[in-house]
């Protein structure tokens, strides 16, 4: 029978006995060694006993000598330094962990925990500080060079935007590329039954600033209706309609065909609610039978892009997006007073 053999421990000698019976060998370091061993020496064994000793290891936090890099070591201490305080749910958002938004409810749940205790909304950190969600270490990345990664998912119905279903509905997550070191962070929602363009992306950071309000990055949609939606409905939709969450209007409404029960219209709008569009057109008495997102801010639904089909921009293309971004946003149109 085969025994496990301790790694790293040389295999026993055969005429070795048990490990507490092993006969005792004296060593006297005073002596010399044996002729035998002294003169077998491997090849160049002269040109590295000549060779200079090598040099201490420098302290952990010591200058380096002159003329040579700090290295890694050196570098993480600089940053240390120079690294200031920042909120922690910015600086989780940064490593693509979530939203901002998500970040601040994880919080407030009391999911994470700073150097052991529970994390405040609000709170700041900074390097070498332990972040652990659910008990799980998180790296921080307090500064980003890298350029985030976008996708663009042409989103069928019958797809959840969430990872966690009770009812097991299939998910956009399953039909996305996998990454290491990070996740895919929605840009917005839609609907279970609502198809179109759906935005993803690895920055937290660059999601939210994609979501938020003062973006005023417009939202079209193409809507089908069933029955006809008469020219005084138009105007209210437009003027602005009460809901649950408040008064809600579209930017623009225009029709875009089709003949009998169902015609399409063109939406805009400049938010993004809970099933906005379809309570709009719920508030005039009108139902909507289909509903696709054709356009989110900057991005268009490719024609050649197939549903439940992805296409990630390039490097280009992301550092296009974020000089765009940096742009003051331009003030949204003015809501339409008659058609």
């Amino acid at each position: 029978m085969k025994t496990k053999r301790t790694p790293f421990r040389p295999p026993s000698r055969p005429d070795a006995g048990p490990a507490g019976n092993r006969p005792e060998r004296g060593v006297d370091r005073n002596s010399e060694a044996p002729p035998s061993r002294r003169n077998r020496r491997a090849p160049g064994a002269a040109l590295a006993a000549s060779a200079p000793a090598p040099q201490a290891r420098r302290r952990p936090g010591a200058p380096p000598p002159e003329g040579r890099s700090p290295g890694r070591g050196g570098r993480r201490a600089a940053f240390a330094e120079e690294a200031k305080p920042e909120r922690l749910h910015k600086v989780m958002a940064q490593a693509g962990i979530g939203s901002r938004r998500e970040m601040e409810e994880w919080i407030a749940a009391g999911r994470i925990t700073v150097n052991g205790e529970l994390a405040l909304v609000g709170q700041t950190v900074v390097y070498g500080d332990k972040v652990k969600v659910g008990g799980r270490l998180v790296n921080l990345r307090f500064t980003s060079t890298r350029t985030p990664r976008v996708l663009l998912y042409h989103k069928p119905e019958g797809e959840i935007v969430s990872r966690d279903d009770p009812d097991g509905r299939p998910s956009v997550f399953a039909a996305l590329p996998r990454i290491r070191g990070g996740r895919w962070i929605n840009v917005g929602r839609l609907d279970f039954n609502t198809s179109g363009l759906l935005l993803f992306t690895t920055s937290g950071e660059l999601a939210n600033r994609l979501m938020h309000p003062s973006s005023q990055l417009v939202r079209e949609y193409a809507v089908r209706v069933l029955g006809e939606l008469t020219a005084e409905a138009q105007q209210r939709l437009l003027q602005g309609v009460e809901l649950e969450d408040g008064i809600a209007s579209f930017a623009s409404l225009e029709e875009a065909g089709g003949e009998g029960a169902n015609r399409w219209h063109r939406a805009t709008l400049f938010e993004g609610r809970n099933r906005e569009v379809r309570r709009m057109f719920e508030a005039v008495g009108c139902t909507v039978s289909r509903l696709i997102r054709v356009r989110y801010g900057p991005f268009v639904l490719p024609p050649q892009l197939k549903r439940g089909r992805v296409r990630e921009l390039d490097e280009g293309e992301v550092k296009t997006l974020l000089r765009e971004l940096e742009r003051p946003a331009a003030a949204p149109p003015r809501q339409h007073e008659g058609t």
